[in-house]
């Protein structure tokens, strides 16, 4: 008994394919060429038997249907290749009333591939967000991903660069602890996310890269697209694999996660484009997290505990630095200032891990900082210093005795001796600190100094905020604007430039404001697809901000069609000075000629508009930018905020 046949519908109407033409169809998750010749509809296997061109993009010429890729014919009908022995596969066509169907037998149940087993483990150990490109060298390894994501265990995001998709993937992981993954094709694609990768190396932040690659056997031929990726990736990954046939997929996918959260770093695996379909056998089983991930709460070595101890208890006026290591501890922290009475300030990367209104935070330490951190820092006697690695935009002095912890002893003296280097998971270290400290000790309160210095701070503002220009609106006026009308709880993420500056300054962190930015990168173009990043974090529990300048927005400006597509409801406050501003102050500053630096802008309002999303377009500060901003906060979707600024003002 022959085998019963499904039938597909792959045209609603005969007459949308006239006589003598050629299309590619659908059925399931197959294409086919479906002909029209000599009167009669014919279904033929899309993929010509050589090269696999698709028959279906060809054309029927003196009778005959022309392979698109090297020029082979086949009769149109029967799917033969006249002369010789070789030809493409038929299948039943039925024209009836409503349209075009043709017969398949039914399909057995897809098999199990690595891709599968590999996006199965990913998704067992906690990583299910991924941004990227699909492309030809890994659609085995994406059709794996949106079986997953049909079942509702995987959210992707489709983006249209890769670099935004790494920097998405590293500010997720800056703002939750946890890896995201980014995704590309091989080749260019790959190379694409060498910066988001790099940005998030340098902070610290847990990523995993996974890549497509061509196929093994031309591997080292010169093929198209074809890069090195092991090679390629050994300066930036800690873990490094090429996924190969005798792997263990599920094993070699754990060991890259578990790279990645342990050693706050990048892993990256590349998948040949054979290796993502081969079938695998019911011994192949998942491995996940249990058992597999020990406790990283790791007290300090006593005797060097003692010494910082020793250190504290002598201090009469100590001072607390946080970086962004300390993002995850700041309860404990804030606990510890107040047991101390002492002022605690923030890296530049730090920026709201205490609340600017808190009574002992004093703001940002460094040049994008205020002067009530730099003030307290030259009168302290004794700087405890928590998941901050000292770098010279921060500007910790060597000269004030100084106890410094980390998780990760090779940040401990990195740039040069401290007195006390204490190796320990920070929030445990805190809590010894907190339980040692008896009753008999106490320290001078700070408080109302604190509030002091932050009263000459805002009257020192004050005053910059009348300063006026014809060429736009001062950057403290938007920042001062900022911190009126920004939602308290909002995510923020912060571009590289002038902008970076003047927010670091001006911009008051809120309760429970989160910032994020490129530190030891400093990579310009962050701020938008960092928001995407953020956004698929918190989705709509959040307001996401992006903040960033003209130069830095257009080096993503597609990935505003992503926030549309999405429907991500990122508010971006768009300073546009028409120039690299901070480039030619560096220029100024060297005693160099500016050069380059102007910038050619399009009407960013108009554009957000273009993309289906809301725009402003702000000149003049006070009630023109109020209403803007108000506008864009209350709105549920993406809305560009474009504020014509004076690139002197800062």
């Amino acid at each position: 008994m022959s085998e019963q046949l499904e039938w597909h519908k792959v045209l609603d109407n005969p007459e949308d394919l006239p006589e003598g033409r050629v299309t590619t169809v659908q059925a399931g998750q197959h294409s086919f060429c479906l002909t029209h010749h000599q009167g009669t509809f014919a279904c033929l296997d899309n993929k010509c038997p050589h090269q696999g061109g698709p028959l279906g993009e060809g054309s029927i010429e003196n009778g005959l249907l022309r392979c698109p890729w090297h020029g082979w014919d086949y009769d149109p009908i029967s799917g033969k290749a006249p002369g010789f022995d070789d030809g493409v596969a038929t299948f039943p066509v039925a024209v009836r009333a409503d349209g075009i169907y043709i017969g398949l037998k039914p399909a057995p149940p897809a098999p199990k591939t690595t891709s599968d087993l590999m996006v199965e483990t990913m998704i067992a150990w906690g990583v299910d967000v991924g941004f990227g490109m699909v492309g030809h060298s890994n659609l085995g390894m994406a059709d794996a991903m949106q079986r997953q994501e049909a079942l509702g265990n995987l959210r992707f995001y489709g983006i249209r660069h890769e670099g935004a998709a790494s920097f998405a993937a590293s500010a997720y992981g800056k703002l939750t602890g946890k890896p995201a993954f980014c995704f590309s094709i091989a080749g260019p694609g790959a190379t694409n996310m060498f910066t988001g990768l790099w940005d998030a190396k340098v902070d610290r932040a847990p990523i995993l890269a996974l890549t497509g690659q061509v196929a093994t056997q031309v591997m080292g031929t010169g093929n198209f697209q074809e890069v090195d990726l092991i090679q390629a990736f050994q300066s930036v990954a800690v873990f490094n694999h090429r996924v190969q046939r005798d792997s263990k997929y599920s094993e070699l996918m754990a060991l890259a996660i578990k790279h990645a959260l342990l050693k706050r770093d990048v892993a990256h695996l590349t998948f040949p484009d054979e290796i993502q379909t081969l079938p695998i056998t019911e011994k192949d089983t998942i491995s996940g997290p249990e058992g597999r991930i020990t406790t990283q709460e790791i007290a300090p070595p006593e005797s060097a505990f003692q010494a910082a101890l020793a250190l504290v208890e002598q201090s009469k006026r100590p001072m607390i630095i946080v970086g962004h290591g300390a993002r995850f501890d700041m309860e404990q922290i804030i606990k510890f200032a107040e047991r101390l009475n002492c002022l605690v300030v923030t890296t530049f990367k730090a920026k709201g891990q205490i609340p600017d209104n808190h009574p002992l935070a004093g703001g940002v330490l460094g040049r994008s900082g205020t002067p009530i951190a730099s003030y307290f820092m030259n009168e302290a006697d004794l700087l405890l210093v928590f998941g901050a690695s000292f770098s010279n935009h921060t500007g910790i002095t060597a000269k004030i005795p100084t106890i410094q912890v980390d998780f990760d002893p090779m940040a401990l003296s990195k740039f040069h001796p401290v007195d006390v280097a204490l190796w320990g998971e920070i929030s445990v270290t805190v809590s010894r600190f907190l339980e040692s400290l008896t009753d008999a000790f106490s320290y001078p309160d700070q408080r109302e100094e604190i509030g002091n210095r932050w009263t000459i701070w805002k009257k020192e503002k004050r005053k910059r905020l009348k300063d006026h220009s014809e060429k736009g609106l001062s950057s403290i006026s938007v920042f001062e604007a900022l911190n009126r009308l920004a939602p308290e709880n909002a995510v923020m993420c912060v571009d590289v430039g002038n902008n970076a500056y003047s927010f670091g300054r001006y911009y008051e962190s809120k309760s429970a404001n989160t910032f994020l930015m490129s530190g030891y990168l400093g990579s310009i173009g962050f701020a938008f697809p960092a928001a995407i990043g953020a956004w698929a974090a918190v989705g709509d529990s959040r307001p996401v901000i992006a903040v960033a300048g003209d130069g830095g927005f257009t080096q993503y400006l597609g990935e505003f069609t992503t926030a549309v597509k999405y429907n991500m409801p990122i508010k971006l406050i768009l300073l546009n000075n028409s120039e690299l501003g901070k480039i030619s102050k560096e220029q100024r500053a060297g005693e160099f000629k500016v050069w380059k630096t102007g910038l050619r802008n399009p009407n960013f309002a108009d554009y957000a508009r273009s993309c289906g999303a809301l725009g402003f377009r702000v000149t003049e500060s006070g009630i023109e930018l109020d209403e803007a901003l108000e506008a864009a906060f209350s709105h549920n979707g993406p809305v560009v905020v474009e504020i014509i600024t004076d690139p002197g003002l800062i």
